[in-house]
């Protein structure tokens, strides 16, 4: 990063690209007060600032690489900047100081892509960004009337910007990215056309950039920085992961589905540990051991499972229910964050109250890897699991490290992957163990070895429906989450919304052209329609479960080349065709690798897609084997079983994605 003194401020720029430009006259750098108000019902966030003091910070000193700024001439220094490397680090000579703002030059045909996993929006230009890890919210449109039922009866309806990973780092158009290295509450501002405004209620140890001459290495650099995934683990390959949890008659269930042809390569069953049941509908038992009444002899039936190659899959939170068996052993050892007055502090998940586990406390967080997940789950025969809630730490709490838990409830999902990885690595299962995660933060990718899309609605809504995976899975792949999916057919059913036979169809086309299928009978399983209750579903399932252990031999090496590089499986479709500019702001279709295209049927009703083809190439119809010229639209008809998909002509495995059409 090279640092410029100028007549009157200083710009920074990285390989020739100026990024920060500041003077006295168009300061880039803010620096106040604030005074927040955080309100957590569920998982869910009521956030709001006032803003004591802003104070633009105008005045700039340069000596060497350190640039000193007050408000003007002559007053006190309140931040000094350092430049080294390719980061910016930063300190405060004014504690009062709670609130920086940054801005960062922009250009008007620029594009921004990342924050995390973003749901509604892959390309962030245009609109404002909170960065804080929730639940994401029910239908997360507030002009639909489901998310106004969801917030008038649970505050529970969420916006387009809600989402459970967040991550405070930005990949721009001009081939640069910007990470914020902080756990405070954060907002990226891209709404303005000549700069982007950084917000970050703390002062950051420092602001890292990264600069790269193509998209591809750009974010193999940041896959580096962040961490990367091992090799999908081989047993995946074998099918879909039927996801059932219906106690002991799931193993008849999915006797009936093999019988059919679906291909299966695991059981999971989350409903393993038994249930209580809510208003919400059917909750686990937050007691994370094996419930005999529901599972009798469920070691038995793993082992059994395993020698069909079968892998079976359970489910995990960092929180205990207080009317479990591992509450009060955890409780007697003091491995629970407290309250205001040094007690166990209990949660309400909702109908029922758990103790937080305080993973800032190395012996409990070595606890729940080794008695917890390595004893209950890994040494009991389960292969992989749901390790779900990572975004759920109380902002009240009190924790070992002595952290504010607003500066430590960000960091929770990457200290919660963390432990799940310990316990894996403890066996030797990394690269064979499979646990995915929702919630996440930066340094999740070192951790985690699969992400999944959340709890979507089970319907087609522009914001909550089949069509938000694809932009999450886009968007977390940039920061170098190479491997995502999705709960087929979505999971929240509530005011009536109900899955169809449609939405299972197409969801499970599009899982198909995902590193991992898996369903999900969704949060209240008898009022929606799963895969077995229909003949013609569950044949159609059968085929795109055949489809995707055809395609096999390309995953696997889509898999290599993401541990080699930090390439996703899923990716823009700029990421291999930046030239066109026409590919940067699609979000409803995506690459698989460099050689297929996909674009699922996101729309209710809808038996065509039109698809833009990146130009430069010829891409064939797998369904009619007819080549379309690049750089235009095209329609194509997709009627159920026959999603838009086109591999690239002349592709070195074209006779493998040739064979999609004939399976």
């Amino acid at each position: 990063m090279l640092l410029e003194k100028t007549a009157n401020g200083f710009s920074l720029s990285l390989d020739g690209r100026t990024v920060l430009s500041h003077t006295a006259d168009t300061p880039a750098i803010f620096a106040g007060h604030g005074e927040e108000r955080m309100d957590m019902y569920c998982g869910n966030f009521d956030i709001e600032d006032y803003v004591v003091e802003r104070v633009a910070l105008a005045h700039a000193e340069v000596e060497g690489d350190t640039i000193h700024l007050s408000s003007a001439p002559g007053h006190p220094v309140r931040l000094i900047l350092t430049v080294g490397g390719d980061s910016l680090r930063l300190h405060a000579p004014d504690t009062s100081i709670n609130r920086l703002w940054l801005r960062t030059v922009a250009e008007k045909d620029e594009h921004v892509w990342g924050g995390g996993e973003q749901m509604s929006y892959f390309d962030l230009r245009g609109r404002r960004f909170p960065l804080w890890t929730s639940e994401p919210g029910v239908g997360r449109d507030k002009t639909t009337e489901i998310t106004f039922k969801s917030d008038v009866s649970g505050k529970a309806g969420g916006d387009y910007y809600n989402t459970n990973y967040p991550q405070p780092t930005y990949v721009s158009s001009r081939r640069y990215a910007l990470h914020v290295d902080t756990t405070a509450y954060a907002v990226f501002d891209f709404r303005r056309e000549a700069f982007h405004e950084v917000e970050i209620w703390a002062v950051p140890e420092r602001i890292e950039f990264f600069a790269a001459a193509t998209f591809r290495d750009l974010v193999s650099k940041l896959s580096l920085r962040f961490g990367r995934q091992p090799e999908l683990p081989n047993w995946v390959y074998g099918g879909a992961i039927i996801g059932l949890k219906d106690g002991k008659t799931s193993f008849e269930r999915l006797d009936k589905i093999r019988a059919a042809g679906v291909k299966v390569s695991g059981l999971w069953c989350e409903d393993w540990v038994g249930l209580r049941h809510t208003t919400f509908g059917a909750r686990l038992f937050w007691d994370w051991v094996g419930n005999d009444e529901r599972y009798p002899n469920l070691r038995q039936k793993i082992a059994e499972l395993a020698d069909e190659n079968i892998r079976f899959l359970g489910y995990v939170n960092p929180y205990l229910c207080v009317d479990g068996s591992l509450f009060p052993e955890a409780e007697a050892n003091g491995y629970f964050a407290t309250d205001a007055k040094g007690k166990t502090a209990l949660v309400d998940f909702g109908e029922f109250d758990c103790g937080v586990v305080d993973f800032t406390n190395p012996d409990a967080a070595a606890w729940f890897a080794e008695r917890v997940i390595g004893e209950n789950m890994l040494d009991f025969g389960l292969s992989g699991w749901m390790a779900d809630f990572g975004e759920y730490l109380p902002i009240d709490v009190n924790l070992k490290n002595g952290m504010n838990a607003k500066l430590m409830h960000n960091a929770w999902p990457t200290l919660w992957a963390e432990v799940n990885a310990r316990a894996v690595e403890s066996r030797g299962k990394t690269g064979d163990s499979l646990f995915f995660m929702r919630a996440g933060y930066t340094g999740v990718q070192a951790h985690c070895p699969l992400l999944w899309g959340g709890d979507q609605s089970v319907d087609f809504s522009r914001h909550d429906g089949l069509a938000t995976v694809i932009s999450g899975a886009l968007s977390s792949g940039l920061l170098g989450n190479a491997y995502h999916h999705s709960d087929i057919g979505g999971y929240t059913s509530l005011f009536g919304n109900v899955r169809t036979a449609e939405l299972l169809m197409r969801w499970a086309e599009m899982a198909a052209f995902t590193p991992v299928m898996r369903t999900h009978e969704g949060n209240r399983p008898r009022d929606n329609l799963q895969i077995d209750q229909d003949a013609g579903v569950l044949a159609h399932f059968a085929r795109m479960t055949a489809i995707y252990v055809h395609l096999t031999p390309y995953l696997r090496a889509l898999s290599a080349e993401a541990a080699e590089t930090g390439l996703p499986v899923q990716r823009p479709l700029f990421l291999h065709h930046e030239d066109d500019r026409a590919t940067y702001a699609i979000q409803d279709a995506y690459l698989y690798g460099a050689d297929l295209l996909v674009a699922p049927v996101w729309r209710a009703g809808e038996t065509d897609r039109t698809v833009y083809l990146p130009k430069g190439e010829r891409w064939v119809h797998v369904w009619t084997g007819v080549a379309h010229e690049g750089g235009r639209e095209v329609t194509v008809s997709a009627p159920l079983g026959q999603p838009a998909v086109f591999y690239r002509k002349g592709a070195a495995r074209e006779k493998l994605f040739a064979g999609i059409g004939t399976l």
